[in-house]
């Protein structure tokens, strides 16, 4: 990635006109909590990031991407970095995610693959996210728990799920002592 996601998403609202109100409105979230994104202080949640992208009529990937070219993207593990701690947008810490993406660059992708580490989080302790789209993960290791709606489903290596991401979710670990691994492919509409 070339530059923050902040100072993309700065960049983008500078570029399109869009007002820290209107764009803080449109992502459910107070103006100083855009600031801090912008900044790069934190970094917004998936939630969050899909709701700007929206508003500035972007593509995820463009916030995420450096330059993009339409060539096949191949992503070694050597080269491969985290992209986004995931916080929530009300301003509390939500770091029990991190995003890894794997289409760095590609243009005019429908989908964003990531390798998400995952840590503890109790059920309703950071809020559940919602937002347009599906998602569809595969358990590369370890044991996660979806808090899906009003429904629990505990996953185990080799494991997946595929979800409309409109229904209120949350991933984590069964534990606090366990961590695991994701690949996850999300889906937003523009």
């Amino acid at each position: 990635m070339s530059e923050p996601i902040g100072k993309k998403i700065c960049q983008l609202r500078s570029d399109m006109k869009v007002a820290e109100q209107e764009l803080a409105q449109a992502a459910n979230m107070e103006v100083a909590q855009l600031k801090r994104i912008e900044s790069g202080e934190i970094n917004p949640s998936l939630t969050t990031l899909i709701k700007i992208a929206r508003r500035l009529g972007v593509r995820v990937g463009t916030i995420l991407d450096g330059n993009e070219h339409t060539n096949p993207v191949v992503t070694t593990k050597e080269e491969g970095r985290v992209l986004l701690n995931n916080s929530n947008g009300s301003g509390g810490e939500r770091n029990n995610l991190n995003f890894l993406s794997l289409a760095q660059n590609k243009k005019d992708r429908n989908m964003e693959p990531f390798i998400v580490n995952i840590s503890y989080s109790p059920e309703g302790a950071p809020t559940a996210s919602s937002h347009e789209g599906e998602e569809f993960l595969y358990v590369l290791e370890g044991d996660v728990t979806i808090f899906y709606g009003n429904r629990r489903f505990d996953l185990s290596e080799g494991d997946s799920i595929y979800y409309d991401s409109i229904v209120q979710h949350l991933v984590t670990t069964p534990a606090p002592d366990r961590t695991a691994k994701v690949l996850a492919v999300t889906y937003a509409p523009c």
